[in-house]
């Protein structure tokens, strides 16, 4: 078997067979398959697709190139979850620790950023002392003790993807549902939990730009979930603009911890609650979303949900002392304002490019190897809906290097769009997939 033939088939549109797929899996795990010829594959998949069965053998393969987690000796339903990815993004940091406070142990395994979208690795590590590369053995430890987990893929759990996932981000290659099911799915099954809880971001700033994508997406998850033993569930939400106030990572673990103290962006708390309270119903603490809400309001309320986030931090070796002190988290001194052009009620806040600003201010990564820079990123003053004076701020930038604000500036420049009249209220949650 030659990896130009399987390259060579999906370019022409026909579907690859179990064993092509398990070939092209092993040898990208082996490192026998060398970058250019795996990213022709996965360029092949984007423009041709995969077949459903094509998509489950993907996901197996995947799952199969590591370990399958046991994590039967930690008491309780085992619940993660996982969104698909946005701009301002940082619900994790909000749920885990209530999900955990409400009783629930939360195995979460996630990633970095990709494309314009942040990642919660990048946020975590933004804490200082904060590690993400817990061994499994650490990790189980950690549940043991807290009910909580927050960690990256370790070389264990689906090595292939750890790959792949790479080479997407800076092949122009993420943009694929099979490939994006493979991936999240891959890891999820292979980290031992027994329920988990999709968030897939719909709009300007996710993956997937439509409504009828995004159900595609999610429909294609919560199956091989299913499928696998792992009840999943999935909600739809909106990423036209971004989530909350904050685009950048030392700027996101503030609002996060805002919102464990009873404050934050109320869209933000909206789509974190709704979140917590499906995985304490997966979980078992709770009859029904109602009931479910409810509960998360008093963790929060309570101080409960802070308390487990500090925790968290502490025992993943952080300075749980930022919880208190945001002055210990890395921070910029410079800011520059992006000012509204007119008058008015703001209409859109591009999550896009507000993404990309971001990106290009060093809050993300444009290659693989690119450093990120913990401190810089972007606080949106002005959210759709909300009334502005002409020259009022808009948009403030944290900065660091004065060429990277020009071009961010660049972006930022058509990021926000102004009209006569209020917008009709946006959907948050648009829709769901059980």
């Amino acid at each position: 078997m030659r990896a130009v033939d399987i390259i060579l088939s999906k370019r022409d549109g026909r579907a690859l067979s179990r064993d092509e797929i398990r070939f092209f899996v092993d040898g990208v795990t082996a490192g026998t398959l060398p970058d250019y010829q795996a990213s022709a594959l996965l360029m092949a998949i984007l423009l041709r697709g995969m077949t459903a069965g094509e998509t489950a053998w993907l996901t197996d393969a995947m799952v199969h190139s590591g370990v399958r987690v046991d994590l039967r000796d930690i008491p309780g339903v085992k619940v993660d979850k996982h969104s698909t990815g946005g701009v301002g993004d940082k619900t994790s940091l909000i749920l885990a620790p209530l999900a955990a406070a409400c009783g629930v142990p939360v195995p979460m395994m996630s990633g970095r950023g990709l494309g314009h979208t942040g990642g919660t690795l990048d946020k975590l590590e933004a804490i200082p002392g904060f590690r993400v590369d817990l061994t499994l053995e650490e990790m189980k430890a950690a549940l043991a003790d807290i009910g909580c987990a927050m960690i990256g893929q370790t070389a264990q759990i689906a090595p292939a993807d750890k790959k792949l996932y790479a080479l997407r981000d800076v092949t122009g290659t993420v943009e694929s549902i099979p490939l994006i099911s493979a991936s999240i799915m891959s890891k999820k099954i292979a980290e031992g939990i027994d329920a988990l809880v999709l968030d897939v971001k719909t709009g300007s700033g996710a993956f997937m730009k439509t409504e009828a994508d995004s159900r595609r997406l999610a429909e294609s998850l919560v199956a091989i979930g299913n499928a696998s033993g792992v009840r999943t569930e999935a909600i739809i939400t909106a990423m036209d603009a971004p989530l909350g106030h904050a685009v950048g990572n030392a700027l996101e673990v503030i609002e996060c911890i805002e919102v464990l103290k009873g404050g934050g962006p109320a869209d933000l708390i909206a789509v974190s609650v709704e979140l917590t309270a499906r995985m304490l119903v997966l979980g078992g603490k709770a009859p029904d979303l109602a009931a479910a809400a409810a509960q998360v309001q008093r963790a929060i309320a309570s101080g409960a949900g802070l308390e487990r986030f500090r925790r968290i931090v502490e025992v993943q070796g952080g300075d749980p002392r930022v919880v208190d002190d945001y002055r210990r988290l890395p921070h910029v001194a410079d800011r520059h304002l992006v000012s509204a052009a007119r008058g008015g009620y703001v209409t859109g806040v591009d999550a896009s490019l507000v993404g990309r600003a971001s990106v290009a201010l060093g809050a993300g990564r444009d290659r693989v190897e690119d450093a990120v820079d913990p401190a810089v990123g972007i606080m949106v003053i002005a959210k759709p809906g909300e009334a502005v004076r002409e020259g009022a701020p808009v948009l403030e930038l944290h900065y660091r290097d004065r060429a990277r604000l020009d071009a961010a500036i660049r972006l930022t420049s058509q990021a926000i769009t102004i009209g006569d009249e209020p917008p009709a209220p946006a959907r948050l949650i648009v829709g769901e997939v059980r």
